[in-house]
């Protein structure tokens, strides 16, 4: 099938994305596997995983289109203590949503309806499970301070 070059080039700007993602969140989470943070570990190992799969429905949406997929991921810069790598995957979250809507919006413009139910399912798991447990986290830092979430965050993993 060929699909509409708009669709394609943008599906290939948000699987840059996605791979920019995984990327980040496997480099955070090996650091907080490396300084102990086991629960922390566990979360960003899953969250690195999802958006694997996220790229995973792209990369084939863009094949079955008919699109030669872009594999480079997106620049990114990770975080170097706790609350900054917090942040960043949280802006990026962010950023993932701006462009999952715009996404959205491209295909039910064109008629493309199953790619922009793919980005809807992943428009719930960026709201509803990564931006929201981020923002929990950095939440209960502000409420319990830094030394005590961190407590909180080894043992063994779940």
């Amino acid at each position: 099938m060929q699909g509409h070059p708009e669709v394609i080039t943008y599906f290939k700007e948000l699987l840059r994305g996605e791979l920019a993602a995984r990327d980040q969140y496997f480099i955070h989470s090996r650091m907080y596997e490396h300084w102990g943070f086991s629960h922390m570990f566990t979360r960003m190992d899953h969250e690195m995983q999802e958006e694997t799969q996220h790229a995973d429905a792209l990369l084939r949406r863009i094949l079955f289109l008919g699109g030669t997929p872009d594999m480079r991921p997106a620049e990114f810069t990770w975080g170097h203590t706790v609350p900054e790598m917090l942040q960043k995957d949280l802006a990026v979250e962010y950023e993932v949503r701006a462009g999952l809507q715009k996404g959205m919006a491209l295909c039910e413009s064109v008629k493309d309806y199953v790619g922009r139910d793919i980005l809807l399912a992943q428009l719930h798991d960026t709201e509803e499970d990564h931006a929201y447990w981020l923002e929990k986290q950095l939440g209960l830092i502000e409420k319990i301070g830094l030394e005590n979430y961190l407590q909180s965050q080894t043992g063994a993993a779940s």
